[in-house]
């Protein structure tokens, strides 16, 4: 069976409100969550990511009370992410109505965060968000909302946490976040190379063409976006029938 590749519309949420920016910063009132995720749900969306962008920094849990709403207004599969430091974190967000949980800072800080959440909950449910930044001739990973630098390498990390259980990789390009200039095809390409697990690409969607390309060309098994969605520049009808006509096998719109 062929696998169909996802668009998922990102929601960064910051005080109850989505927020977007241009590299973490700059950020701008996009709306409400649960109307946005409702929104997306009803023109397409395969899935819907919902990231609590100020929990890690101001250390705090995630906004379960917006995962609640968005998940009873909202049927297709919901990636939560956001201030989710251990396993019963990760219970409570998922019984909050999360079908994954993504988690960033907290598995730097102690890996095996992966492997005790796989094994308690599956490795399906279990996605590893990697933030890195380009440096001189490699990727460094980058916690706590892009904020702290942490030495790690982006596809060696990639690696090590998907053999300790994480069943998918959000991979977001710092560098290309919010400038529609087009997805990291560098740092993609090598993470997929470097894993069996299906990988998300984020930062840097403008354009159909650049949706399709980081498909073909980097072997991305999802795109996420998310200003282009908000401010309704492109379409999730449009993005897939284009992806479609490109050969990439897509899930028909209703």
């Amino acid at each position: 069976m062929t696998l169909r590749t996802r668009i998922i519309p990102c929601l960064d949420v910051k005080d109850g409100r989505v927020v977007k920016g241009v590299n973490f910063v700059n950020l701008a009132d996009e709306g409400d969550p649960v109307e946005l995720a409702t929104r997306y749900a009803a023109e397409g969306a395969d899935e819907i990511c919902y990231l609590d962008i100020s929990a890690s920094p101001e250390g705090r849990g995630t906004l379960l009370d917006v995962v609640r709403r968005t998940a009873s207004n909202v049927f297709v599969p919901l990636t939560v992410g956001g201030g989710v430091r251990t396993a019963d974190d990760m219970r409570a967000v998922l019984r909050a109505g999360a079908d994954k949980v993504a988690v960033n800072t907290a598995a730097v800080a102690d890996p095996a965060l992966l492997e005790s959440c796989a094994i308690r909950f599956g490795r399906q449910c279990v996605v590893l968000a990697i933030d890195t930044k380009q440096r001189d001739g490699w990727f460094e990973v980058v916690v706590n909302g892009g904020r702290q630098p942490t030495g790690l390498d982006a596809i060696d990390w990639a690696r090590r946490a998907t053999k300790l259980g994480a069943g998918e990789i959000l991979l977001t390009s710092m560098d290309a976040d919010g400038t529609k200039t087009g997805f990291d095809l560098a740092v993609t390409k090598a993470i997929t190379d470097a894993v069996d697990v299906p990988v998300i690409a984020s930062g840097g969607a403008g354009t159909v063409d650049h949706c399709i390309d980081v498909v073909l060309r980097a072997n991305a098994s999802a795109v996420l976006a998310a200003s282009i969605f908000h401010r309704r520049e492109i379409e999730i009808s449009t993005l897939k029938a284009a992806m479609a006509s490109a050969g990439i096998p897509v899930r028909k719109v209703a």
